[in-house]
C-alpha cells in the first residue's frame, strides 16, 4: 500500500511533526494531501515549503475531534489514508486537563469510527512515549506498561487502547506510531515551547537557562524529519499493519547534556544555568527499544547529532531574531 498517488488526510498537519510529514508525503508522491488543523499549536507558515512544492495542498481549519465534520472531509476528498497527529499538548493538560483529555480521545475515537465505517482504508495514529510514563526499565519496548503521569499521557494511553479495540473487534487497518522526543525546525516557540526553542530564547535574551530538577532526566531525542520518513515507511509496509511501533534512536540523553551541547554550538558554553523545582508529571527515564522498528524496516533514526542540532538552533535563532 504505497503512499504514491493516494489521497491522504493529515490531522495536525500545520504542527511541528505534521508539517514535516506533509513535506515527506509530497516528496513520496502522494496524490492529494488535505491538512486539518485547528491552529491551537499549528502555524500555517509551517506549510510554506509544502505549498511551494505542491500548491494544491488543501488546508482546512477544523476541530479533528468532530466526527461528523471529519466524515464530511473524508467523503469530500475521497481520503484513503489518515495520518492522525492532531493533539492538545502535555503542558495544556496541567492547566486544562478535562479539555485536553476530551479533545485528544475524541480525535482518535472519531477516526477509529470512520475507519470502522469503511470510508478510509488505512489509519496511522501518532501516540506518544509519554503513555509509558517513566521507564520501569530501559530501553522501553512496546510491551512496557503504561504508567501515565499526566492527564495528557493518560489520554494518549487511552487512545492507544481504543485503537487496539477497533483493530481487534472490527478489523480496521491501523498502526500506532509511538514517537519519542522530537526536535528540529518548526517546533512551537511560544506558550508551549519545547526545551530547544526555550534555551535559544533565554540565551538570546541574556537570561539564565532554567532546568527543572537535577537535569539528569533522560529523553530519546529524535530528529523530526526522521520521524516523518519512518511514518511513511510504516504506512507502506504490510508487516506494520495492526502493530504499535516505537520510532526513536534507542539512545537516552540527559537534559544537562543536551543543554551543554547546545551552548557549545551557540558559542556560549559558560551561559548561566539555574536548577528549579521539578515539573509536575515529569518522567525520569525515556529511552526507546527500537528492535521492532529495525526488525520490520531494517533501519532506525539517527542518534542526536551535531549537524541536526545546529540546524535546529539556527532555525530558532532566525525565527526569534
Amino acid at each position: 500500500m504505497s503512499i504514491r498517488s493516494r489521497s491522504v488526510l493529515v490531522t495536525g498537519g500545520a504542527g511541528f511533526i505534521g508539517s514535516h510529514l506533509v513535506d515527506r508525503l509530497i516528496r513520496e508522491g502522494a496524490g492529494k494531501i488535505v491538512v486539518v488543523d485547528n491552529f491551537f499549536l499549528g502555524n500555517e507558515h509551517n506549510l510554506d515549503e509544502a505549498k511551494k512544492a505542491s500548491p494544491d495542498v488543501e488546508i482546512i481549519r477544523l476541530d479533528a475531534s468532530n466526527l461528523s465534520a471529519m466524515q464530511d472531509v473524508v467523503d469530500a476528498h475521497g481520503v484513503e489514508t489518515v495520518f492522525d497527529l492532531a493533539t492538545i499538548p502535555l503542558p495544556t493538560s496541567l492547566t486544562y486537563p478535562h479539555f485536553t483529555m476530551q479533545t485528544n480521545i475524541g480525535i482518535t475515537s472519531a477516526f477509529c469510527e470512520i475507519a470502522r465505517r469503511g470510508t478510509i482504508e488505512r489509519l496511522v495514529h501518532f501516540s506518544s512515549s509519554e503513555a509509558y510514563g517513566s521507564g520501569r526499565y530501559v530501553p522501553m519496548d512496546e510491551d512496557h506498561p503504561h504508567d501515565a503521569l499526566t492527564p495528557y499521557a493518560a489520554a494518549k494511553s487511552a487512545e492507544d487502547h481504543i485503537l487496539r479495540s477497533f483493530v481487534s473487534t472490527f478489523g480496521i487497518d491501523a498502526t500506532i506510531v509511538r514517537p519519542f522526543n522530537n526536535y528540529g525546525p518548526r517546533q512551537n516557540p511560544g506558550s508551549y515551547a519545547g526545551i530547544i526553542p526555550i534555551v535559544v530564547q533565554r540565551v538570546r535574551a541574556g537570561q539564565p537557562i532554567l532546568i527543572h530538577g537535577d537535569g539528569e532526566q533522560t529523553r530519546d531525542f529524535t530528529f523530526v524529519r526522521d520521524t516523518a520518513r519512518f511514518a511513511v515507511e510504516i504506512h507502506d509496509s504490510p508487516e506494520c499493519r495492526g502493530q504499535e511501533i516505537n520510532v526513536a534512536t534507542g539512545v537516552g540523553t540527559s537534559i544537562n547534556t543536551l543543554v551543554s551541547r547546545m551552548l557549545e554550538i551557540m558559542g556560549r558554553p559558560d551561559h548561566p544555568i539555574e536548577h528549579v523545582e521539578e515539573r509536575p508529571g515529569d518522567v525520569r527515564r525515556h529511552m526507546a527499544d527500537v528492535a521492532k522498528l529495525k526488525g520490520l524496516l531494517g533501519d532506525q533514526p539517527e542518534v542526536l547529532n551535531a549537524d541536526a542540532l545546529a540546524e535546529t538552533i539556527e532555525f530558532y535563532e532566525r525565527v526569534l531574531a
